[in-house]
């Protein structure tokens, strides 16, 4: 019998040696993760498409506001449909709590809000997900795929995108650029 370890409001950092394009350098929130599988949003894959453009597509009235905030490719499943991270859970429709103050929104109504300027301050809007079924992330992270290290907000929200990947390993004390790409098993 195995004891399960959630790795909920964990970052998974793709190892060197994961050349995957979906995944390659990448540093993913697991915002949800039981024995069934796991959902998480890739944190530094910044798309062309601002959230301006994404209001623009859904009609989405309120104030004239320019947002140059990117939109994030959040994983390759279902990329088509938009989520948003962010800070302070507020009450939206459908929320999934990741701590007390981070969730995963995929309600219309944060973005009616964020369009006028009342949602989140702390964001992070995606399109699509990542997600692994019961024993796939664990399988990954066993075949040297992945590096787990806590979460932490200022990665998220403060850290520019293209920093995010090093960063994390470095709060870990980890010098990843280091680490060599070549697989191997003692």
């Amino acid at each position: 019998m195995s004891i399960f370890s959630s790795l909920t409001n964990q970052f998974l950092l793709a190892m060197p040696s994961l050349e995957d394009i979906n995944f390659s350098r990448s540093v993913t929130l697991i915002c949800e993760h039981s024995e069934e599988g796991a959902l998480g949003i890739v944190v530094n894959r910044p798309t062309n498409l601002s959230v301006t453009e994404i209001f623009q597509q859904l009609d989405l009235e309120g104030k004239s506001i320019d947002c140059s905030e990117v939109v994030h490719f959040g994983g390759p499943v279902q990329s088509e449909r938009g989520l948003v991270l962010h800070e302070n859970l507020g009450s939206w429709e459908y929320t999934l709590a990741i701590t007390d103050t981070l969730g995963l929104t995929t309600s219309k109504d944060i973005l009616d809000a964020l369009a006028k300027g009342k949602g989140p301050n702390s964001y992070i809007f995606a399109l699509g997900y990542a997600g692994w079924t019961g024993g796939q992330l664990e399988a990954e992270i066993q075949q040297n795929s992945w590096l787990t290290v806590p979460a932490n907000r200022e990665i998220l929200f403060e850290t520019p995108v293209e920093e995010r990947w090093a960063k994390a390993a470095a709060m870990a004390g980890i010098d990843i650029s280091k680490i060599s790409s070549q697989v191997g098993h003692a």
